[in-house]
């Protein structure tokens, strides 16, 4: 296992009585763009959780910076972590400006309360996402994929070097995945490492510089997109016949799904 700021040492993650992951490692290379994928219920969303703090082993544990993060303070961790959930809920009645804001709470103390560093990274993180004109808006009056780009704009105003990012392209159309996508792939550019949670294979292929490929509570495969994406992979995780071709743009892999092949004809709907 690779060295980085950010590891797992095996990871018993359980739900109750339900085992998700056993004797799972992993350390998150320091500066990449790491992309957890797999089907669902592989465990990629509790491993983020592990990760974050959210969710407490059973066994094993998490080390941030050669400390086990149960042993660090909580906001020790938030400024060196930041967490976007797959399922954030904002308090009612909070405007998306004063939620933005919340991101400076890790900074904060008694003897340090709001200050011009805190109304700039607020408006930064909103302009960078788009969403600088939604500020005196209620949250709950927002469509889903305003909502997630203000939520992003939370993380990032938490200014972290470190960003955990579960499906952050969740309820945004095409145009602003890839919008997304670019903001967080510019973000890891500038040196922030970026460990994110996709469902769209090709859109990791294309961002990450660092892919884990995770079933049924396992590592299956890890490492750079163009060396373990593979036909043979995708049927290993996915369970789908594909080809691999590059990318016209980018020249990373690209996952063409095979038709479905069956042996039985398909049933006939009865006519309406």
């Amino acid at each position: 296992m690779t060295s980085g700021r950010l590891q797992a040492h095996n990871l018993s993650l359980r739900y109750q009585e339900r085992t998700i992951c056993e004797d799972l490692s992993v350390s998150i290379p320091d500066g990449s763009f790491t992309v957890v994928i797999g089907p669902n219920a592989s465990g990629k969303s509790t491993l983020l959780k592990a990760l974050s703090r959210l969710l407490e082993p059973s066994h094993g544990h998490v080390t941030l910076d050669g400390t086990t993060i149960g042993k660090l303070p909580a906001k020790e961790v938030a400024r060196r972590l930041g967490l976007l959930p797959q399922s954030a809920i904002a308090p009612e009645g909070i405007t998306a400006a004063d939620l933005v804001a919340r991101g400076r709470y890790p900074h904060q103390s008694f003897l340090r309360q709001w200050s011009n560093e805190d109304e700039q990274a607020v408006t930064a993180a909103m302009v960078t996402t788009g969403t600088a004109d939604l500020g005196d808006r209620l949250v709950s009056e927002l469509s889903g994929g305003q909502r997630q780009r203000v939520w992003i704009a939370m993380v990032l105003a938490q200014d972290t070097p470190t960003l955990l990012l579960d499906e952050p392209t969740t309820f945004l159309d095409i145009a602003h995945q890839i919008e997304m996508l670019d903001i967080v792939g510019d973000l890891n550019h500038q040196g922030r490492t970026i460990v994110a949670v996709l469902h769209d294979i090709n859109h990791a292929c294309r961002y990450a510089t660092h892919l884990i490929a995770m079933k049924d509570g396992r590592i299956v495969a890890e490492g750079k997109p163009a060396d373990i994406v593979t036909a043979q992979m995708i049927q290993d995780v996915f369970g789908l016949h594909a080809v691999i071709i590059d990318d016209p743009i980018t020249g990373t892999p690209m996952i063409v799904p095979d038709k479905r092949k069956s042996s039985t004809k398909p049933a006939t709907l009865p006519a309406a």
